[in-house]
């Protein structure tokens, strides 16, 4: 595709409905969009329970959402509801559609705005129908080695021929400001909080994800006996509030605040951002610590680091993998070995890495 005629493009929708850590990691793009082509409106069609992470983006003109809960309120609600978002969508007159995943419900919404433009990545494996394709007016390769997904993100960008600086590509994550209130509230009854802590957040909506729990609690315990003050957080999910009691239950030390079930995701951003270093796992949490620019030592299993990694990757976050040599499989994307929930490549990563790990990131001067 030769180069768009950004002064002809004047609103842009982006669809992006996925989790959020995938949905936090489509925040370079509104901000791209406004940085080289000021005039452009710029709004973003997620799910309900993700919004907040772009409520607070100053390039982001309209959120709209599709609920999932509209479903529980019976058929007619549910027909109500879409019919809404789609007179409301056809009525912003987009130029631009960037549909950021392989759902059909792109395709079908494509084909009801009915824009000049609609870019999406060319999933011939997925999706290699006509009418697949013809909802759309431009494919772009999606490169065969694995590619940072915001990478392939801004890949729908540079089709139309925009290609920012590597220094233009930061996630955005901005906090409301009842979140920040609760967090000091809750730190201000703890005076070392001020002194830095260290949050630990061991926890993934995806079991197979997160570490062994008794080797946790290990550094959890030895971060303590070092001095450290040392955070718990995790989601009121039960599969993850029984993780946070197993990791407490092993370690003969209990961390210095357990916050774990206790916070939204909003309210979790702010306690990150106040945090002297963030560990823990694939998750959004992770996304989160990234965005913040918070020094993080992340754990990866089965999923691909090289694609869904903290952004962007420096000197301030370091991913421990297992040794390729011994896991020449990994990843392999499933939910464990086998999909049994269980990632041996992920089992086995030493206790006594991790600590190295942390133990360099926090002798690291301050970074910018």
């Amino acid at each position: 595709m030769t180069q768009a005629d950004f002064s002809r493009i004047n609103r842009v929708l982006i669809i992006k409905l996925r989790h959020h850590g995938d949905v936090l990691l489509t925040s370079p793009l509104p901000t791209l969009l406004k940085t080289y082509h000021p005039h452009i409106e710029t709004d973003v069609l997620v799910y309900a329970d993700t919004r907040f992470l772009l409520e607070q983006h100053p390039a982001i003109a309209q959120i709209h959402v599709i609920d999932r809960s509209w479903k529980k309120r019976g058929l007619l609600y549910q027909l109500r509801a879409e019919m809404e978002l789609l007179q409301t969508l056809r009525r912003r007159h987009y130029d631009l559609v960037l549909h950021l995943t392989e759902s059909w419900r792109g395709a079908l919404l494509a084909r009801w705005i009915r824009p000049p433009l609609a870019i999406v990545a060319d999933y011939v494996r997925r999706r290699h129908s006509r009418y697949w394709r013809n909802s759309f007016s431009h494919h772009y390769p999606v490169p065969g080695r694995l590619r940072h997904t915001v990478e392939k993100h801004i890949d729908a960008l540079r089709v139309l021929g925009l290609h920012p600086k590597t220094e233009e590509r930061r996630l955005f994550l901005g906090i409301s400001a009842p979140a920040r209130q609760k967090i000091q509230s809750l730190l201000s009854e703890h005076p070392w909080a001020s002194q830095g802590f260290i949050l630990i957040h061991p926890t993934s909506r995806w079991s197979f994800k997160s570490w062994n729990p008794e080797k946790t609690a290990r550094v959890m315990e030895t971060l303590l006996l070092q001095g450290h003050r040392v955070i718990l957080s995790a989601s009121p999910d039960p599969e993850e509030m029984a993780m946070i009691n197993t990791i407490v239950g092993y370690s003969s030390h209990p961390p210095s605040l357990n916050l774990a079930g206790r916070l939204s995701l909003d309210e979790l951003a702010a306690l990150i951002e106040r945090s002297q270093l963030f560990f823990g796992m694939d998750s959004a949490p992770m996304h989160m610590a990234a965005a913040l620019n918070i020094p993080s030592v992340v754990l990866f299993g089965p999923s691909g680091d090289r694609e869904w990694g903290p952004w962007m990757p420096d000197e301030r976050h370091r991913v421990i993998t297992a040794d390729p040599e011994h896991f020449p499989c990994r990843p392999c994307g499933l939910a464990g070995c086998a999909d049994s929930q269980i990632a041996d490549c992920l089992e086995t990563i030493p206790v006594p890495r991790v600590l190295q790990a942390i133990q360099e990131m926090l002798s690291c001067p301050a970074l910018p």
